[in-house]
């Protein structure tokens, strides 16, 4: 079983912070599908952006069984720290330290895993976010900024001897941003080198890949990211299939139906009609993408302004399938 301070995981399949996708209503249909921890969309601390509705809304935990984390992210080692307060204060659990978004504008303003270059910065920021806090804090790493400067290892000892109780790794530099192959070999070095819980993340898809990484790094569990957009119910596959090694059959076509239309009713009501509107396009076109027809049918829906129009169209959708009315 993984602890992390008072908070036992219920599998070993974790859900990753992912801008614009691991909102609320994305958050909930995970843990209802097995995963044992999620992570909220990644919240800057600079909390004077806060009364933005996007920030509202990325802040928004109520109803959200235990543990609730929730990811921050800057580069000010004070301004980490009050908004680990804030977000403590505001019904936070575990609070998540991203230092491995790639993306430039993160970057650009020396956060995410622009970081990694600083050592001393590193070091100053997890112990002010540690020490300013009553709960547990976890970080979310790569494996450095580009393959000559590849300091995970040495990250991974100043996370654990600055008081973070889990640590998430990214098995790639922030230069290769999602391209190449991830590199295991980095994470189980890491595992070496530390003793506190370790998730492994980076393309891991499908069950057999997760024992298979499990098995190549020694960490403790595997975080998805893209693979849960299409997938959700990929956790419980995969714990089950860590559990009994055999894989369960592939959810049938109502059942992805109710899912589907379960997780848009749930976007409407988070978000409002009009904006609820928009959101459910990409989690749409992300969840139909192997489905025959899924392709036209996006084009179709991405025009729908009506929330009853778009659940009327997935039903009708989902119920042509299964009636055989959609060719290959």
């Amino acid at each position: 079983m993984i602890s992390i301070g008072p908070y036992q995981l219920t599998s070993r399949v974790i859900l990753a912070p992912m801008a614009g996708v691991t909102d609320r209503p994305f958050r909930s249909m995970c843990r209802k599908l097995g995963a044992g921890l999620v992570v909220s969309e990644m919240v800057t601390s600079d909390t004077r952006l806060w009364h933005s509705r996007k920030s509202r809304q990325r802040l928004d935990h109520s109803g959200e069984p235990a543990p609730r984390s929730v990811q921050i992210a800057g580069g000010d080692p004070q301004m980490m720290a009050d908004a680990a307060r804030m977000n403590r204060d505001n019904g936070a659990q575990i609070i998540d330290i991203n230092m491995g978004c790639p993306a430039k504008k993160v970057c650009n303003k020396a956060a995410g895993s622009a970081l990694l270059r600083d050592e001393r910065l590193v070091t100053e920021i997890l112990e002010a976010v540690v020490g300013a806090v009553d709960i547990p804090v976890t970080l979310k790493i790569r494996t450095g900024w580009d393959p000559e400067h590849r300091n995970g290892v040495t990250i991974a000892r100043i996370a654990e001897q600055s008081g973070i109780q889990a640590l998430a790794v990214h098995g790639r530099t922030r230069s290769e941003l999602y391209t190449g192959q991830a590199e295991y070999d980095t994470i189980a070095r890491i595992r070496q080198a530390i003793s506190i819980p370790l998730f492994a993340n980076g393309d891991i898809d499908s069950p057999e890949k997760a024992r298979d990484v499990l098995e190549q790094t020694g960490a403790d569990a595997v975080m998805i990211g893209r693979a849960a957009q299409r997938r959700p119910w990929i956790f419980g596959e995969i714990e089950h299939y860590l559990c009994h090694g055999e894989s369960l059959p592939e959810p049938g076509l109502a059942w992805q139906q109710t899912l589907l239309l379960t997780h848009l009713d749930a976007l409407h009501e988070f978000y409002g009609e009009q904006q609820g509107v928009r959101i459910a396009r990409k989690h749409v076109g992300w969840q139909l993408e192997a489905l025959t027809g899924a392709e036209e049918f996006r084009r179709h829906f991405n025009r729908m302004d009506c929330a009853q129009q778009q659940r009327l169209a997935i039903a009708d959708f989902f119920n042509r399938l299964m009636d055989g009315g959609l060719a290959a």
